[in-house]
């Protein structure tokens, strides 16, 4: 009888899980994932993928959809393996085997447009239908082994003779991502139009189909790219934007002379005009994100948010040029605003800047400018995953488009969110989250986690992670702390800036004016304090075990950097390194993070239980940082766990391996706190 009970719960575990009215980290990743793929260029048509992920097998299965924005009316584009884009109404898509299709009715009528692309990772087709233009890997630099000497097949060797040998989570291996443009309606070869260079695009490791853009004449391409190489380009966040010309075959760099990042390039409709984002100072890659806009045919810049104390995260034009909607962080959310684009760029004047929405939310992407004139923008919050929403430019009324997982959400005990305001030990008004259990009872007393965010200038917002979930932290019976301490962007640029090259310094006063405010609550169990994070929030971890003065009963760190000096001596963006915490260790003199915000120093301090997380290919903080970090507590004779992941990088992006991570993170803290 027990057998049988037993198999109709596994039959009804979604059921039951939902029955359990809390967030469950199975449940979390149950959820549907939602990502628009662009509006059709009439802005009648949106399309948008949902994925779903299976623990079990650890894949996804993606259904494409195009919503009609005027008739509400949904379709099914594709349910297989794909990827999809689209011109005009028609949709297109290339599947797993390299072939080129398109269907002119959203139906079930494909027409092959195009074979042989089984290397192409990522396509574009020109406006008037002609031309493809794809990224294929091309080997250019002969670094493994193998690709040297030819008559050793078995051999695992790599030869390097410069820096960039790793990024991220992948060794160099001497291939490098091109451009291939190819006729569609005609017969010819592919044209690499980045013939030789030992440069990517997209960039990597985190760039994609926003690297590069047809003009809408079709006459040109216009990519990213950091024509840097070796030393050169660990050091440098130069990028550039290249016009590559059809006709000629000859590429010009657009944003010659601009330093730091210049990304995201996007041509109002009529082509005449060019914007993009871009960043200042070369090797500062969290500096201001500014907004610039160029006449295509005088090649004249004009900054449209100079004067704007805040930073761009994406934006796309309306559809008459006039003006442009983008989303930032703005004190603790992320906001849709707007900004008007001068007629005349060569007026000296200082656009402004309108904030259209203003909610308890985050807006993580702006699509584009629908027919209708409506806003299409992708949003979160601390209780929902992304969906896409319409927003009325004129009031910022919006309005939902999907609505994916609103059967979980509907069933689930959701938890208040309180943004208060902390005052630091200089002074200073600091915006901190705190998010309260569901049927949180003020009369109770609740175990409290400090949540250290990474970055470190990364905005602390209303997000919604599969990892770092607060609603999960919530329903499991917490209480979170998350300050918007010094470096996060939405409360001005000089407050963002401020972290720089005083990692362990005013930072971590920050941290500790917020969770000693926040303290002060009856409802916090003052016995039962947690600190946690990863990345720079690791580091802060770290640092604060060192110098907590006996605040916190528990700590969890996850890729977070320990040793500054082995820590640049095996990083691989040494720009970053370069510019925050001031410098090579051997510098003369040597910069004062080494001694003075170094967590490693301060080990002698550590007096509470530790568990470490450690990604096995984390190549930006790489793995022994976690190693030395783990050795040192166990010789020091403190309670610590060691949670390691072989195959992840700086994030956890395996199914099973996300599910054992949020397990041993609460059956850490039941452990140590409860």
């Amino acid at each position: 009888m027990r057998h049988i009970v037993l198999s109709i719960f596994s039959l009804l575990l979604p059921v039951a899980l939902l029955a359990q009215q809390k967030m469950t980290p199975e449940l979390l990743w149950s959820l549907k994932r939602v990502n628009p793929e662009g509006l059709s260029y009439t802005g009648r048509t949106l399309y948008f993928t949902s994925s779903q992920t299976d623990v079990k097998t650890e894949k996804s299965t993606r259904t494409a959809y195009a919503l009609n924005l005027q008739s509400g009316e949904r379709r099914v584009v594709k349910t297989d393996d794909y990827q999809i884009f689209q011109r005009d109404e028609n949709a297109w898509y290339a599947s797993k085997e390299g072939r080129l299709y398109r269907s002119t009715d959203l139906g079930d009528t494909w027409q092959i447009m195009k074979d042989g692309l089984k290397d192409a990772s990522i396509m574009r087709v020109s406006p008037d239908g002609k031309w493809l233009v794809y990224a294929k890997e091309v080997l250019i630099k002969k670094v493994k082994g193998t690709d040297k000497y030819p008559d050793l097949p078995k051999t695992t060797a790599y030869i390097y003779t410069d820096l960039n040998y790793r990024h991220w989570d992948e060794w160099e291996d001497g291939k490098f991502s091109h451009l291939f443009v190819v006729p569609l309606q005609q017969s010819g070869d592919a044209v690499d139009i980045m013939t030789g260079e030992p440069y990517d695009c997209p960039q990597r490791p985190f760039g994609g189909a926003e690297d590069f853009i047809w003009r809408p004449d079709s006459k040109g391409i216009v990519y990213v790219c950091k024509k840097k190489f070796g030393k050169a380009y660990a050091i440098s966040t130069n990028t550039d934007l290249y016009h590559y010309d059809i006709t000629t075959g000859k590429t010009e760099n657009w944003s010659e002379g601009m330093m730091g990042y210049d990304t995201q390039p996007a041509f109002s409709k009529d082509g005449k005009r060019i914007a993009w984002l871009s960043m200042k100072t070369e090797g500062y890659e969290s500096d201001k994100n500014d907004l610039i806009v160029m006449d295509v045919a005088t090649k004249y810049r004009f900054n449209l948010t100079a004067a704007w104390d805040g930073a761009v995260d994406g934006f796309a034009w309306n559809t008459t040029g006039q003006n442009i909607y983008f989303n930032a962080a703005w004190r603790a959310t992320e906001q849709l605003f707007s900004v008007a684009v001068p007629a005349n760029l060569y007026v000296k004047m200082n656009p402004q800047v309108s904030r259209i929405t203003d909610g308890k939310w985050d807006i993580t992407g702006v699509v584009g400018e629908s027919e209708s004139g409506e806003v299409i923008i992708t949003r979160t919050d601390m209780n929902h995953a992304t969906e896409l929403f319409a927003v009325q430019p004129a009031n910022g009324q919006m309005r939902p488009l999907t609505k994916e997982n609103e059967s979980t959400y509907s069933q689930l005990q959701l938890s208040n969110t309180e943004l208060r305001m902390v005052k630091t030990k200089d002074g200073k008004l600091m915006g901190v989250w705190v998010v309260y259990p569901p049927n949180f009872d003020p009369n109770k007393k609740y175990p409290t986690l400090l949540y250290c965010q990474g970055g470190p200038q990364s905005a602390l917002s209303q997000f919604y992670s599969i990892r770092w979930n607060f609603q999960l932290m919530a329903a499991n019976g917490y209480i979170v702390v998350a300050p918007n301490r010094r470096g996060m962007p939405g409360w001005g640029v000089a407050w963002n800036e401020a972290i720089s090259k005083d990692w362990g310094g005013m930072p971590m006063q920050d941290y500790l004016s917020a969770i000693d405010e926040i303290a002060k609550e009856k409802y916090v169990d003052k016995n039962r304090l947690g600190c946690v994070g990863a990345s720079y929030g690791g580091y802060s971890v770290y640092m604060l075990a060192g110098m907590h003065g006996n605040r916190f009963k528990s700590f969890i760190a996850h890729d977070g950097l320990f040793d500054l000096k082995s820590w640049y001596g095996t990083t691989e963006e040494l720009w970053f390194a370069n510019y925050d915490i001031g410098g090579p260790y051997w510098q003369k003199p040597q910069p004062k993070s080494y001694e003075k915000f170094d967590p490693s120093n301060f080990v002698g301090n550590w007096n509470a239980p530790i568990m470490i997380v450690q990604g096995g290919i984390d190549f930006r903080v790489p793995i022994e940082q976690g190693l030395e970090a783990f050795q040192a507590a166990q010789l020091r004779g403190i309670k610590s766990k060691l949670l390691y992941l072989p195959n992840e990088n700086h994030w956890v992006l395996h199914p099973q391996n996300g599910l054992v991570w949020q397990r041993e993170f609460f059956s850490w803290l039941e452990e140590t706190l409860k």
